[in-house]
């Protein structure tokens, strides 16, 4: 149990977060250090009264219990009359705890009082504005605490703190299209707050299966926990294609080098750096004294030390974002895994393995807890009563039961219905390309096709009869053809991981499916395609050869939100892209898309043509009636950004 008292423990340890907000349905995500009995109060613009104030029911509030002090509450309202539209709603939530000595008196306290930091200067709550029609969207993606890039959702907090006198300006909502979190990639200093919070909230622990040490408590104070992982595994000379998925580091040439020495791993660790990603709060409650490291690993701690700092400071401004703009998520791999589902073989490999399928499975449950639920919480109205009985049977002796575990896991591993529509103007289409993949048949070690079959066709059925539509597909569509090419060259040589060989095109079946989407004779006129995923941002517009008035089509990709591509790097990649896929060269008839039209955007302030933008930030995109761009803006997550030209011609890159 936790030795820390909850008097001195925050009411609200992270969030609100607003989630799925419609007219008819309001729905925000926090953590509790208890279970917390709410009220909700709707303000109109700046009315000093509120239009509704009553307490939530036992219905509009889900709670899940992951530790002593520490209880998740998903907040889903169904308004008796609609909310306004194109009108800023305040808003501000009451809470208390049960009445009890331990507790305290019971006394509702609001935001201003328990998170000071989420209200603009000025005001004493968040708000949000409903807008009919989408006319302006942020997006992007890859948020990596310890990149020493600043932090793109702080950029969207200013945006927010200069458009508020004109909601025009405000975007319509946020699109987060992946990796919010990394899994595989965390700082030593992260990993230590992480068990610090683990500690103070006292998150309940499990037994570890398939490894040498018996639980996450063992875990956390084994010698190797920190940067060495990797030996944690059972036989290792036999194991090694996981110490290479999990915790090997593997160097990547074209890419980043991956370091995943310190994996998370147990259930609390994934959820505690949940808290610790989207709350300020919650480093308060830390202790941060260096563990006992080598001086190599001393070393690289310090480093890391001042990128997380950095992040730190951030994040009253980045939680505050959240809170004022509506917000969806789908996860790419490092919310779970670098090179989640690959290929077959991948998948084999990691799921016929007890402790690495927990790894997964931990990461899948805490993505359902802190982004999917939230999306679309109808959908998982199937796996919650799992969610609570393995919550309930943790709360005598705060660990999970093992078995109660595994068979959600094993729900989890089987559950379909990850991606979701919104019914906007235009809808958004966003689509989970991470568990309906299309596996190679011929070699289980090629990459698989990001949706398989079945998923392509749903996807087709989703967006029939549209006349336009915004799609979130985290890896791009329509990628960058030198890149693509490496990896098929890579792949073809057997290493497909060593490049993170996936991209659209990777696969015959799949890439033909999608490409003849595009060119059905009754798909939408307009697609807008939203992505993230390569740490780089990018515009094209593409056309169909022989139709070009119809569809037209937008690759639009935002990355990351807190990453970089090596500069250097990108640079020369970019050079040699243009040079080999100009407009007239013959290569682009031997690439997949040959019957499409694809003219880059140039980015406004690059020089000799260069089409790629590498700073990290967040992307804008502003629509007109019918749904197709008519800006597309980079905002770099420091200051100034740039704007992707619309082309004068259509040539291909």
């Amino acid at each position: 149990m936790s030795e820390r008292p909850l008097q001195s423990l925050p009411p609200v340890l992270a969030g609100p977060i607003l989630r799925h907000t419609t007219c008819d349905r309001l729905t925000f995500w926090l953590v509790g250090s208890c279970s917390l009995t709410l009220r909700l109060r709707l303000y109109r613009e700046d009315a000093g009264e509120p239009w509704i104030d009553r307490e939530l029911s036992e219905n509009e509030v889900s709670r899940v219990r992951f530790g002593d002090h520490a209880c998740l509450h998903l907040i889903d309202i169904e308004p008796d009359d609609a909310l306004p539209v194109k009108t800023r709603i305040g808003y501000d939530l009451g809470v208390s705890s049960a009445l009890s000595p331990e507790n305290g008196d019971g006394k509702e306290s609001w935001i201003e009082e328990w998170a000071p930091h989420l209200c603009m200067p000025g005001s004493s709550r968040p708000d949000f504005v409903i807008k009919e029609r989408l006319d302006r969207l942020a997006h992007g993606s890859c948020r990596r605490p310890h990149s020493s890039a600043a932090d793109g959702l702080v950029r969207m907090d200013q945006t927010l703190l200069e458009s508020r006198s004109d909601i025009a300006k405000r975007p319509a909502l946020m699109l987060m299209t992946g990796d919010q979190i990394y899994a595989d990639d965390v700082a030593g200093p992260m990993l230590r707050a992480i068990h610090s919070l683990i500690d103070g909230l006292g998150l309940y622990d499990e037994v570890l299966t398939g490894s040498s040490v018996s639980d996450s408590k063992a875990l956390r104070e084994n010698p190797d926990t920190y940067f060495h992982r990797e030996k944690l595994l059972p036989d290792i000379r036999s194991n090694e294609a996981l110490v290479e998925r999990f915790f090997g580091g593997v160097r990547k040439p074209v890419f980043t080098t991956a370091s995943a020495h310190n994996h998370l791993i147990g259930l609390n660790e994934v959820m505690a750096m949940y808290l610790l990603v989207w709350s300020p709060v919650c480093w308060h409650l830390v202790t941060m004294e260096q563990p006992a490291l080598s001086s190599v690993d001393a070393g690289v701690y310090q480093q890391q030390q001042a990128a997380i700092d950095e992040f730190v400071a951030g994040l009253p401004r980045a939680s505050r974002a959240l809170a004022h703009l509506p917000t969806y998520m789908i996860f790419d791999d490092h919310d779970v895994t670098d090179d989640w589902n690959l290929s077959a073989l991948w998948e084999a490999t990691t799921y016929e393995h007890p402790f690495s399928r927990r790894i997964v499975g931990n990461a899948l449950v805490a993505y359902l807890l802190c982004q999917g639920w939230g999306n679309n919480p109808d959908a998982f109205d199937d796996i919650m009563p799992a969610i609570r009985a393995l919550a309930t049977s943790a709360e005598q002796g705060a660990v999970f039961d093992q078995a109660l575990q595994d068979q959600l896991i094993n729900q989890l591993m089987q559950f379909e219905n990850w991606h979701y529509n919104l019914q906007t103007s235009p809808r958004i289409v966003v689509l989970d390309t991470r568990t309906h993949r299309w596996r190679s048949e011929l070699n289980r070690a090629r990459p698989s096709g990001l949706l398989d079959w079945e998923a392509l066709s749903e996807f087709q059925q989703d967006i029939m009869g549209e006349k336009a539509v915004i799609v979130v597909s985290p890896a791009p569509m329509f990628g960058v053809k030198l890149i693509e090419v490496i990896q098929s060259v890579f792949t073809f040589f057997g290493k497909p991981l060593v490049v993170d060989a996936e991209n659209w095109m990777a696969h015959r079946g799949a890439a033909s499916v999608l490409l003849n989407i595009f060119r059905h004779s009754r798909t939408p006129e307009t697609f807008v395609i939203l992505s993230g995923d390569v740490h780089y941002s990018f515009a094209y517009d593409v056309r169909l050869r022989h139709r070009p008035d119809r569809p037209r089509i937008w690759q639009i990709t935002s990355s990351g939100i807190k990453n970089e591509f090596p500069h250097t790097l990108m640079e020369w990649l970019d050079r040699i892209n243009r040079w080999l896929y100009a407009p007239w060269s013959p290569l682009n008839w031997f690439t997949k898309r040959r019957r499409m039209r694809i003219t880059p955007r140039e980015p406004e302030g690059r020089d000799a043509g260069e089409r790629l933008w590498n700073n990290a930030g967040i992307g804008i995109v502003e629509l007109d009636e019918e749904g197709a761009p008519t800006t597309i803006t980079q905002l770099n997550s420091r200051s100034g950004g740039t704007q992707f030209l619309e082309p004068e011609r259509q040539d291909d890159h």
